[in-house]
Formats: structure tokens, C-alpha cells, sequence
């Protein structure tokens, strides 16, 4: 028979976390991998009724001697799971402060039975009036950022239920992030080798202003814009340094060839430092910034057209942004018109010319 453990990382939880094992144990869910993150000595009695419970259902409490967040805790048990449970197709998580009911927590592991190569997401509605404000507002902007950054489109980008199949545990074991980061590098983790399934579940918060989370609003949100943004500061380097390429073998070519004609200097040199600088910016995006599987060859053809239209329009849009909003400098119009076509290359680069299969 096929296993799907459940695996409930805990920080200093409350009765909240009893009360789900005893369902677990009402509705005879077994295998279930409960991990103490370091919680302080004032928690050991509810870890203590936890542990008893466990043993009634084949579960197991694995240990932290000091907090390690909740990425190390779920590694901790994807190790375990590995380790021990060679029937296990893969497993899904939950989280320990009641959010999660038994029907949701069952109904991810049905969709993952169904689909054990997909990533499996239990997502919650945002829309409902009792969300806490601050749970809305930053799973929007995570959202927006995500899809515009990786291409990924989820309705709850930090959501602790999910259905991760056996493969994909063994691959995020060695994925860094060791708190709530985690779980948006295992979003990212996820683009071109498993595709994603939203399952709706209920959305369970105590009240919108006392409930508690061991999530830290400004640390933990800056770690994970980091990392969202950690791609597309790859694009601005690269992008950068073709630039710094392009003049260095402008200025070398120019002073190689000072004894020519000066108009066939300068078109030679402009040709030859626009060929090294574009080729190194291609190589660099394929490999580096959208570590793309798509054939060399159809992804160059396409950086070539992008290029060209995009030089195009930016001599276009300066035209007519010179004509329009005269006596504005023609410099300050290219600055803004080039910025703006910056920012489209970068979501036309990742989503058709180094796109991942």
C-alpha cells in the first residue's frame, strides 16, 4: 500500500497542536512525523501528550535541541522520511496552530496519491473577511512579485499545507533556506520539473487581530524578497557588465584601428564590441540568470529578434517621446523609454526566450 506521512513542524505550539493529533487519532490517520523545533522547556508537557498520542498512531517525534526554523525542521523530516519509509510516495505537511483541519490536510494527501509527481498546494482564500490584514497584503505582493520574477502563478504563495512528492523531497534537502524562506525556494525549485496543483481548503485564522504566528513580518518577508529578487538582480549584473563589455572592446577597437577612416572606425568598432557584448549577455541570461533548458540554438535566434525589436522600439518611443513632451531632453525620454523596455525584456526573456520546459 502506498504511505503518505504527514509531517507537522512545531515552534512552541499550543493545545491547538493536541487537539489536531486526536483527530488524527478519531479518524484513525496514522504515520504522522510531528518535529519539536527547539521549544523551551515550558512546552514540555504539551510535547509530552503529543508524544503519547503519536505512539497510539504510528507517529514518531523527531527533535531540535535549539530552534533551527521551520525549512531545517522540514528537512529534518524529509530525511527521515527518506530514510525510513521506503513505501512512501511522498508526504505532505501541516501546520501546527489549527489552520489546518483533518478534511483539508486528507484532502491534499488524496490529490497527491492521484498525482505523485506534482507539487500539491492547499491554498487559502484570501477574499474571506476574516484574513488578518497583513496575511492579505503579503501574499498579494508575493504573488505579483513571484509570477513576474519566475513565472510562477499560485493563489498562496505561503501556504504550509502542501503534497510534495518522494522526488522532489530529495532534491530540496540539499536546497538552502532554513526557515519560512524555505517554502518559497521550494516554489521556485519546482519550475521545469514539476507543475503545480491548487487544492482549496478552509481558512482558519482565530480572529483577525490575536492570531499568533512565529513568522516575523519584516525579517522573514525580507528573506524571501531576497530570494525573489535574487534573479532578477542576476539580469541587472549581466546586463550591466555587457554594457562595461561593450565600451571596453569599443575603446580597444577604436585604438587598433586609429590610423583608418574615422566613420568605418567607429561602425567596425561598434559592430565587432556589439557582437562579444551580445553573446556574452545570451550565454550569461541562458545560463546563469534563467538556467534554461531551451535548445542553444532557438533561444540565440530569439535574443537576436527580441534584440532587434527592441532597439527598434526604443529609437521609435524616443521619436515621438521627444515630439510629445518637447523641450524635455531627448537623453531623459531614452533613459525612461529604456528602463520601461528593461523591465519587458526581462519578463519576455523568461517567459519565451530562455523559458524552461
Amino acid at each position: 500500500m502506498k504511505e503518505i506521512p504527514i509531517i507537522i513542524p512545531a515552534y512552541e505550539p499550543d493545545e491547538r497542536l493536541i487537539k489536531l493529533l486526536k483527530e488524527f487519532r478519531e479518524k484513525n490517520v496514522r504515520d504522522v512525523i510531528l518535529v519539536d523545533d527547539g521549544s523551551s522547556v515550558e512546552y514540555k508537557e504539551i510535547f509530552q501528550q503529543a508524544k503519547q498520542i503519536l505512539r497510539e498512531i504510528d507517529g514518531i517525534l523527531l527533535i531540535h535541541e535549539c530552534n533551527q526554523g521551520k525549512g531545517r525542521a522540514l528537512k529534518t523530516a524529509f530525511s527521515y522520511i527518506l530514510d525510513n519509509c521506503p513505501e512512501a510516495i511522498g508526504t505532505v505537511t501541516a501546520d501546527s496552530d489549527g489552520q489546518h483541519t483533518i478534511e483539508c490536510i486528507s484532502s491534499v494527501s488524496d490529490e497527491l496519491l492521484k498525482n505523485p509527481n506534482k507539487l500539491i498546494l492547499g491554498v487559502r482564500n484570501f477574499e474571506e473577511e476574516n484574513i488578518p490584514w497583513k496575511s492579505e497584503f503579503g501574499n498579494k505582493i508575493t504573488m505579483k512579485v513571484l509570477g513576474y520574477v519566475s513565472g510562477i502563478h499560485v493563489s498562496d504563495t505561503q501556504t504550509g499545507l502542501r503534497g510534495i512528492p518522494r522526488g522532489f523531497m530529495k532534491e530540496l534537502i540539499n536546497v538552502a533556506g532554513e526557515r519560512f524562506e524555505f517554502e518559497t525556494r521550494m516554489l521556485l525549485e519546482s519550475v521545469g520539473k514539476y507543475s503545480i496543483k491548487e487544492v482549496p481548503i478552509k481558512t482558519i485564522y482565530d480572529s483577525k487581530e490575536n492570531h499568533q504566528t512565529h513568522f516575523r513580518p519584516i525579517k522573514d518577508s525580507l528573506k524571501i524578497y531576497k530570494i525573489l529578487g535574487a534573479k532578477f538582480f542576476k539580469y541587472i549584473f549581466t546586463s550591466l557588465s555587457a554594457s562595461v563589455l561593450d565600451i571596453l572592446i569599443f575603446t580597444i577597437c577604436c585604438y587598433l584601428l586609429k590610423e583608418g577612416n574615422s566613420a568605418s572606425q567607429i561602425v567596425i568598432a561598434t559592430i565587432t564590441a556589439r557582437f562579444f557584448s551580445a553573446t556574452y549577455n545570451c550565454a550569461m541570461n541562458y545560463k546563469v540568470v534563467f538556467n534554461s533548458n531551451e535548445k542553444v540554438l532557438r533561444a540565440v535566434l530569439k535574443y537576436i529578434f527580441l534584440a532587434v525589436i527592441q532597439m527598434s522600439l526604443s529609437a521609435v518611443l524616443v521619436i515621438f517621446g521627444v515630439k510629445i513632451l518637447a523641450p524635455i531632453s531627448e537623453v531623459i525620454v531614452k533613459i525612461v523609454v529604456d528602463t520601461v523596455l528593461f523591465f519587458i525584456s526581462f519578463y519576455i526573456q523568461r517567459k519565451y526566450v530562455f523559458k524552461k520546459q
